[in-house]
């Protein structure tokens, strides 16, 4: 198995993928965190000072001392999510596309050893983006977030442990959903169009009619963990958010916090891992079975 391991990491440190994808990463993450950052500074003047003094009377802080700095955080690492799910793609399908899945599966003794030793890469890879996403995000936090509105230490530790968590799913998901298609350009454009835009879509058009979307979908599941983290310093996650707060009010609370619908952090861990595992196996399964002649 660590031969095949080994194998595996040659494989992806052969091709360029895995540092082109770095640069929107650091792109992404940087600019979202940045901006963000920015806007939450007058987090009271973005929500309103009464609905910012129920808030932290029911999280029992000073509204200026929001930690406006898990939002921040929150937004880079959600957008930078795409890059892991878009590389784990190239895990399975990718080989397919290029031709090199039969030398892996004819070099391995059986297929589940070759698509393990992949699995267990790619997981690699999955936390290597994730810290790299959070370091970004963080930097750009600490150079627009007046201090008073850092996290906490724990908090810090909270959000980069969500971080590495979405990361490694989101690959995870990503080896699935293109193992399922088996075809590379198809399962990116499709997951791009379906987290970038369908599902905010369809959340923001039902949000009249249902508000759990967003708690269920796997976009918003995604968004949910660090988003989770953020929502519920700011009790404004679905499972604390205070009575009186109006159904767009808590759009507005939510999608602040980069994830509208959000249950809290370990429920949208806990079913965004139900997703990952639906394609995941679904791909696996798929791949037992396939010709690769």
């Amino acid at each position: 198995m660590g031969r095949l391991i080994r194998a595996e990491f040659r494989k992806t440190l052969s091709l360029h993928t895995w540092w082109v994808l770095i640069i929107p990463l650091v792109v992404l993450s940087f600019g979202f965190s940045f901006v963000w950052g920015r806007i939450t500074n007058d987090f009271v003047g973005y929500i309103g000072s009464g609905t910012a003094g129920e808030l932290a009377r029911a999280v029992g802080l000073d509204p200026d001392a929001f930690p406006v700095g898990l939002l921040s955080i929150a937004h880079g690492v959600n957008i930078a999510t795409l890059v892991p799910l878009i590389f784990g793609v190239f895990a399975l399908a990718g080989e397919y596309h290029s031709r090199t899945i039969t030398t892996t599966f004819l070099t391995a003794p059986n297929r589940v050893s070759a698509l393990s030793a992949k699995m267990i890469a790619y997981l690699v890879w999955g936390t290597l983006y994730g810290v790299l996403s959070f370091g970004v995000s963080a930097l750009a936090t600490l150079i627009t977030v007046d201090s008073e509105g850092l996290p906490t230490g724990p908090q810090w530790l909270g959000a980069f442990g969500g971080t590495v968590l979405v990361s490694v799913l989101v690959t995870l998901f990503g080896i699935g959903f293109g193992a399922v298609l088996n075809k590379v350009t198809l399962a990116v454009v499709l997951l791009l169009i379906y987290f970038l835009a369908v599902e905010n879509v369809l959340v923001l058009m039902l949000w009249d009619t249902t508000t759990v979307l967003g708690g269920i979908l796997p976009n918003g599941t995604a968004n949910g963990i660090v988003g989770g983290i953020a929502a519920d310093a700011f009790g404004i996650d679905t499972l604390n958010l205070p009575g009186a707060v109006e159904t767009w009010e808590q759009y507005g609370l939510q999608m602040a916090a980069g994830a509208p619908g959000v249950f809290s952090w370990w429920a949208s861990a806990l079913v965004f891992f139900c997703w990952t595992m639906v394609f995941f196996v679904a791909g696996w399964a798929a791949n037992q079975r396939r010709d690769i002649t």
